[in-house]
């Protein structure tokens, strides 16, 4: 007698989604099932393909129909994803754009928009579809993390309106007022001239279908976070800190300005930048040089996830002047923003499917 697809469904039921902690028929991620005699065939549809448990969800698979349908049987598992949002499908901003991801620090030198860049390539890696917006107006450098300064982007005429066409690079689609200002020239704007930036960045460019658009945000507090909440409907927002006692001081204040009642933009998660050193002549050594555990403790104190802990190479700094980010090589350091992309991509998953549509701020001044 030869194997059922019922057999197989049912197997199926006695597997949870780590995550999600529902079975896999429940949470509709099983797809094409096709059986030739010992020959099961399936698609496993994840909710992002940065999943940190892709080799644990198969592995479950494999063993329950052996388990439970034929121990002879041969599973090929095809894994495929398709991200989830609580976006509306029709927002009338970036409508195709599933997940809004904010980047903050409490203060500058923190190392935030080089975790923006080696997040945003990690994540384009796993095979998602990633944007990345500098609305660090004032200090832009994305385009040179990118290799891109001379780049500048095209406008294309939709309808009525002229929209920006964002730079592609290493997989990842890119705006920034570092495109549109000569590289030597000091950008001089008032808080609403830069916030009107941003709008257009959001409203007035051509960013297409997008899993993940992660906006590089200036440090601290400003007119330009306010805009951005006010604008869209932002996911989450992760505060990059690092270990010392005064950048998690200032970390504090961006924490509790997302917070705030008129704000209320969910924190995913800290990121320690910087965490402790690595020579590159002694791989396994590390030096706490900025302290230890800072953002670990703050992650602990106000019960949110420790998304990565980051440490400094001199090949950091190396790729970030070279354009080549170290999220592309294998090192410690790109291996660790690999840990952040899958970590985050968990954390928004989970997100999405616990909590109701996002809304974008409603702020009366």
């Amino acid at each position: 007698m030869g194997i059922s697809k019922e057999a197989v469904i049912e197997a199926l039921r006695t597997v949870q989604d780590p995550d999600l902690k529902q079975d896999l028929i429940s949470l509709n991620m099983v797809k094409d099932i096709q059986i030739q005699d010992q020959n099961i065939h399936f698609t496993i549809v994840l909710t992002t393909p940065a999943c940190p448990l892709k080799e644990v969800i198969r592995n479950s698979c494999v063993e329950a129909i052996g388990k439970l349908v034929s121990p002879d049987a041969k599973v090929l598992i095809n894994m495929t994803s398709n991200v989830t949002s609580t976006r509306l499908d029709n927002a009338p901003l970036l409508p195709g754009v599933k997940n809004i991801i904010a980047v903050a620090s409490g203060k500058g030198g923190v190392g935030k928009s080089t975790v923006a860049a080696n997040l945003a390539v990690s994540l384009a890696k796993s095979g998602a579809k990633v944007g990345l917006i500098d609305a660090d107006i004032f200090g832009p450098s994305i385009p040179t993390m990118f290799n891109c300064v001379n780049e500048q982007p095209e406008i294309v005429k939709k309808g009525e309106k002229n929209l920006i066409v964002p730079i592609e690079q290493y997989g990842v689609k890119l705006l920034s007022i570092g495109f549109l200002t000569p590289a030597e020239h000091a950008v001089i704007w008032r808080g609403p001239m830069a916030s009107s930036a941003l709008k257009q960045f959001i409203g007035d460019a051509e960013w297409g279908a997008l899993d993940y658009l992660l906006i590089d945000l200036p440090p601290g507090t400003s007119d330009i976070h306010l805009t951005m909440v006010q604008t869209v409907p932002v996911t989450g927002a992760i505060i990059v800190t690092t270990p010392q006692k005064v950048a998690v001081a200032d970390a504090i204040k961006g924490l509790s300005m997302f917070k705030q009642p008129n704000i209320n933009v969910p924190v995913l998660g800290i990121v320690e930048n910087m965490a402790y050193f690595i020579p590159s002549e002694l791989p396994d050594n590390k030096y706490f040089i900025f302290g230890k555990n800072g953002g670990k403790e703050l992650a602990e104190t106000n019960n949110l996830p420790l998304l990565a802990q980051i440490p400094i190479e001199e090949s950091i700094r190396e790729s970030g002047d070279s354009g080549y980010p170290v999220a592309m090589q294998d090192s410690p350091s790109g291996v660790a923003f690999q840990m952040l992309a899958e970590n985050l991509a968990q954390v928004i998953a989970i997100r999405n499917a616990q909590v109701p549509q996002s809304e974008k701020v409603e702020i009366n001044t």
